[in-house]
C-alpha cells in the first residue's frame, strides 16, 4: 500500500504531467502541421530543437513537482508556482524561437525554389512590398515567385546586393509576384524525373514518385538544413508537393 505522502506526490505529478502533455500536443500540431508541414520540419532543422524543448518542458516540470510535493508543506503553493513559471518561461522561449524562424514563403527564383523563413526577411523589404506580400503569414508557407530581371544591369545589382548584405532576392517580398506568372520559366528549368536517380536510391525515388502519378518533372528546393525536391505537374502547371529526395 502506498502511504499518503507518496499518493499525494503521484497525484500532483499526474495532474502536472497531463496538463504538460496537452500543451505539448497543441504545440506539436501548430509547429508540425501548420508552420512546418511535412517535410519542411526536416528541411529547416526544427525537429531536434522542438523535441529537446518538449523533453525539458514535459518531463522536467512534472518531475520537479513530484520531488517537491509534500502534503501539508507550507511553501508548497509558492514552490509549485515557481516551477510553473519557469516551465512556462522555457516553453515560451522555445516556441518564440521556432515561431520567428517559421517558413513563410516557398519562393521560385530563376532556377530553383527556396524556403524563406520569417527571420530571413528584412523589415525594409517587407515595408516596401505590396499586398499580399507585405505581411508574414502565421499559417502554411505560401508559394510565390521572384520577379525576373529585365536586363544585365538588374542582374548585376541583385548579385552585388546579395553579396554585400547576405539577403537573397528570394528573401525580399518587394520582389515577389504570383507563381502563376512564371510557369513558362518554371517548366523551362524543370528537370526530368530520371535525373533523381543520380543522387537518390532508385527504389526510394520510385516509391515516392509513384505516389504522384501526374508528376512530370522536378526542381530543387534549397533550405537551411536539408535541400529537397519539388515535384511538378508541368502539363497542368501545378505544384504537387515537396518530397524528401536529394536534388
Amino acid at each position: 500500500m502506498l502511504n499518503s505522502s507518496l499518493k499525494f506526490r503521484i497525484k500532483a505529478f499526474s495532474y502536472h504531467l497531463v496538463i504538460s502533455i496537452l500543451i505539448a500536443l497543441l504545440s506539436l500540431y501548430v509547429v508540425f502541421m501548420i508552420w512546418h508541414p511535412e517535410p519542411l520540419a526536416k528541411a529547416v532543422g526544427v525537429t531536434h530543437i522542438f523535441v529537446m524543448m518538449l523533453a525539458i518542458d514535459v518531463v522536467l516540470g512534472p518531475l520537479l513537482t513530484f520531488i517537491i510535493a509534500k502534503k501539508g508543506k507550507k511553501s508548497l503553493k509558492f514552490d509549485l508556482a515557481v516551477i510553473i513559471v519557469l516551465q512556462l518561461a522555457a516553453f515560451v522561449y522555445g516556441i518564440y524561437n521556432i515561431a520567428i524562424s517559421r517558413p513563410v514563403y516557398i519562393a521560385f527564383d530563376t532556377i530553383r525554389f527556396e524556403v524563406v523563413q520569417a527571420n530571413n526577411i528584412p523589415k525594409s523589404s517587407l515595408a516596401e512590398a505590396s499586398a499580399p506580400y507585405d505581411t508574414l503569414s502565421w499559417g502554411e508557407p505560401k508559394w510565390v515567385a521572384v520577379q525576373a530581371t529585365e536586363n544585365d544591369e538588374q542582374r548585376s545589382n541583385r548579385l552585388f546586393s546579395e553579396l554585400e548584405t547576405g539577403v537573397a532576392p528570394s528573401m525580399q517580398p518587394d520582389l515577389y509576384e504570383p507563381l502563376n506568372n512564371q510557369w513558362s520559366r518554371i517548366n523551362n528549368k524543370a528537370k526530368h524525373l530520371n535525373n533523381l536517380y543520380q543522387t537518390n536510391d532508385k527504389s526510394n525515388v520510385d516509391t515516392i514518385v509513384n505516389s504522384y502519378p501526374s508528376a512530370t518533372a522536378w526542381l530543387p528546393l534549397v533550405a537551411y538544413q536539408q535541400d529537397m525536391v519539388v515535384l511538378i505537374d508541368s502539363k497542368n502547371n501545378n505544384i504537387l508537393d515537396i518530397v524528401d529526395l536529394r536534388p
